[in-house]
């Protein structure tokens, strides 16, 4: 449950690139981790957000979880469909449980994230 296309961050984010922006998520393992999801709070368009700051929350049955930046930008879309279904990130947490989309400051950031042998090394350890 690791896709190889994907970047990954050692906070459990994944991140794609869909042209000039990234779409961020969390990964299988970190919803897995978390159990149900029943809530999620998102930044808002427009907002920056910095590298490894956090800019949500993640809560489910077991606790609530900070969601952390994985490169620095402007949010230009959040997922609104959380909002009434939280559990998307549980379901699908690689596609309809996507969380945001960041217009990045420095695409060469994307160099320091995880690849998915990375990723899969973090979480078997």
């Amino acid at each position: 449950m690791i896709p190889e296309d994907l970047k990954y961050t050692a906070e459990h984010e994944w991140v794609t690139t869909k042209g000039g922006t990234v779409r961020v998520g969390i990964t299988h393992f970190a919803q897995d981790a978390l159990g149900d999801i029943v809530y999620v709070q998102l930044p808002e368009t427009g907002q920056a957000v910095a590298s490894g700051e956090s800019f949500g929350e993640v809560e489910s049955t077991k606790s609530v979880s900070e969601i952390y930046a994985p490169l620095t930008g402007t949010v230009t879309a959040r997922n609104e469909a959380l909002v009434d279904s939280p559990d998307l990130i549980n379901t699908d947490p690689y596609g309809e449980g996507w969380l945001v989309e960041i217009e990045v400051a420095d695409p060469s950031a994307l160099d320091a994230l995880l690849d998915a042998a990375a990723y899969r090394e973090l979480t078997q350890s």
